[in-house]
């Protein structure tokens, strides 16, 4: 379920510090429902699981025009100064150093607290965060909450999240919240 953007900006999540000028672009509730220490499980299923490969032909679909479109016009690859930017930069030395699960290629993982899991992907188009939280609902039980904040590259970068904005909340996240809740259950310890 896509929640409003309050429900991470009022939350003092250490990305906020991190990248102040990225945009938030979404915040969306995972089917996740646990208790206080099932966070980590969340990032190891969420980094695990390859949520193209096991989504409906239409999702896989799309990534693999995407993936060829960058491939034709270059967008993934390096910039003519062949670095790209990281965010890893400018973490302080506790986060930098804390052990962190690694997140799926394109995605490069950034940091891993007790309740937060964050990763970039950086390419011609945009510099993205993929943001990880672990929340306390109001009647004690936690969720995942994903959100995505970006930084798009040029006016290339806006027309691109412009372009892609239908398919993610139509069908992209949909798609990948389902299978993400329909693998979280299938995980649950049994009930004695």
């Amino acid at each position: 379920m896509r929640l409003p953007d309050t429900e991470h900006t009022t939350r003092p999540w250490k990305i906020g510090e991190i990248a102040p000028e990225f945009r938030l672009e979404d915040v969306w509730a995972l089917p996740t429902p646990g208790s206080v220490g099932d966070f980590p499980r969340l990032v190891e299923q969420f980094t695990s699981f390859n949520p193209i490969s096991r989504s409906p032909v239409v999702v896989r679909a799309l990534f693999a025009i995407r993936f060829a479109i960058g491939r034709v016009l270059g967008w993934d690859s390096p910039g003519q100064s062949g670095a790209m930017p990281t965010l890893r930069d400018r973490l302080p030395a506790d986060l930098r150093d804390r052990p962190a699960a690694p997140a799926r290629a394109p995605f490069r993982t950034l940091y891993q607290t007790d309740d937060e899991w964050a990763a970039e992907i950086v390419n011609r188009t945009v510099h993205g965060v993929l943001h990880l939280g672990w929340v306390q609902m109001p009647n004690g039980e936690y969720r995942g909450q994903m959100a995505v904040l970006v930084k798009p590259n040029g006016l290339l970068g806006e027309a691109y999240l412009t372009a892609i904005a239908p398919f993610r909340y139509l069908i992209v996240y949909p798609a990948m919240l389902r299978t993400l809740g329909r693998h979280w259950r299938q995980r649950l310890p049994t009930p004695r």
